[in-house]
């Protein structure tokens, strides 16, 4: 959102977007390193077990920021590719996933922005619920995060 602070064509505004696209591709890196870690180690359970809906609920929000994850750097991509720009990545710069199209770029630019905000939302929901089971509940939901205090 800092971008509409400068002009359209600025070096900090160029600057911005640049850093935007690599963090952004950074979390899909990054992500996609997570999952495979969980697939291999499972979290460790909740201590009290909480109740069946809770575990329903977190699973599906879990799902919900994942997807974000993972499908909001990938959208970026794909804006990139369809506008014909760069994908710059520290230094490399990645494939297109799509030739040029900017009636595609413009549908996924809405999609990126409107899920982008979607996922403030989601952020802010996943904050609160781990702040409750931590102070309210007094699991070890926040804990086992933590290296070496999960168990």
């Amino acid at each position: 959102e800092l971008r509409e602070l400068f002009p359209k064509g600025s070096d900090p505004r160029n600057a911005l977007k640049m850093w935007h696209f690599m963090l952004g591709l950074s979390v899909l890196v990054l992500v996609a390193i997570r999952v495979v870690a969980r697939l291999l180690r499972p979290a460790p359970p909740i201590l009290p077990d909480p109740a069946r809906w809770q575990k329903m609920l977190a699973a599906a929000m879990h799902i919900a920021l994942y997807a974000l994850m993972l499908g909001m750097p990938i959208a970026g991509w794909l804006i990139l590719s369809a506008e014909g720009e760069r994908i710059p990545f520290f230094g490399f710069e990645l494939p297109a996933l799509t030739g040029e199209n900017e009636a595609l770029a413009e549908q996924v630019e809405e999609l990126h922005g409107t899920v982008g905000e979607l996922g403030y939302y989601l952020i802010g929901l996943h904050t609160l619920a781990a702040l409750f089971h931590h102070y309210r509940v007094k699991d070890n939901t926040l804990l086992r995060m933590l290296p070496g205090r999960s168990r």
